[in-house]
């Protein structure tokens, strides 16, 4: 129950309600822990740190969701780029004729 609470005010839009339900998040868990190679323990001197499923879920979790900040970031500078272009190409005066085709565009976007 305390994961799934956790998690809900992280939740992407457009997940079903059922999403965060204790059942689901077991199974997501189960899964990721039968898709994970267990890291093979080594020998070695007392103290030292043997990497568990759990850490390697994190770093592996970690890692994608890093690539997929990287791409939205990505993307959202491109967008951004494009609508600076388009606005110092509309102050230049090269737009005139499609002013009411971005404006409707815009309206669109708005509702």
């Amino acid at each position: 129950v305390s994961v799934s609470r956790a998690i809900k005010p992280f939740a992407e839009p457009g997940r079903p309600p059922d999403w965060f339900s204790q059942k689901h998040c077991a199974s997501q868990y189960s899964e990721l822990l039968e898709t994970t190679e267990t890291p093979k323990r080594k020998r070695g001197e007392k103290g030292e740190v043997v990497e568990t499923v759990e850490d390697v879920i994190v770093r592996k979790l970690t890692a994608e969701r890093v690539e997929e900040l990287k791409k939205i970031i990505k993307e959202t500078q491109e967008k951004y780029r494009q609508l600076k272009k388009d606005a110092e190409l509309i102050q230049a005066g090269h737009m005139d004729n499609r002013l009411e085709e971005l404006c409707n565009e815009i309206m669109m976007c708005v509702i």
